[in-house]
């Protein structure tokens, strides 16, 4: 039991940690390197982001980090390591807050973005731009700290975890 203990932790951490830097490097690189950009070269580029991250390998860390935690969280219950359960708890509720984000305001984002000059939808590019980026960007800096966060519980959580190893 102390293997799966111990090996939920870390992947847990490893999988929020990548999720954590996906966010991150979309709010300090990704984002800030369009924003220069005029609004064909903007819609193109997201849309083509937005289709090549629908992949297993994301959705693996994706849904893998909050279902690590999950596993993490309950093999901990009957440890007696109330305070390792107590930070992955939080790291759980951190990172599931990321994936409701993900879910209410980004995806729908992307989504409507997807249409753009596409027959039946609007053509307006700038209009287009205007509706997606400055709410995307907002709320990807809500999933970057979320995740963040998350990943800060979830290493302490595992230094907690070693403090109590034989």
């Amino acid at each position: 039991m102390d293997l799966l203990r111990h090996a939920s932790l870390v992947g847990a951490t490893v999988a929020v940690g990548l999720m954590a830097g996906l966010y991150f490097a979309y709010s300090c690189s990704v984002m800030p390197g369009l924003r220069h950009t005029d609004d064909r070269t903007f819609v193109a580029t997201m849309r083509s982001i937005n289709d090549a991250i629908l992949n297993g390998w994301f959705f693996l860390a994706f849904i893998g980090a909050l279902l690590l935690t999950g596993l993490a969280g309950v093999a901990q219950l009957g440890s007696g390591h109330r305070a390792t359960l107590g930070w992955i708890a939080a790291g759980f509720v951190l990172y599931g807050l990321t994936i409701v984000t993900t879910g209410a305001v980004n995806v729908p984002l992307n989504n409507d973005l997807s249409h753009v000059g596409q027959p039946g939808g609007p053509t307006d590019l700038a209009a287009a731009r205007a509706a997606f980026e400055t709410t995307w960007v907002r709320w990807n800096l809500v999933r970057t700290a979320g995740s963040t966060a998350a990943f800060a519980c979830l290493t302490w959580a595992l230094v907690l975890h070693g403090r109590t190893r034989p």
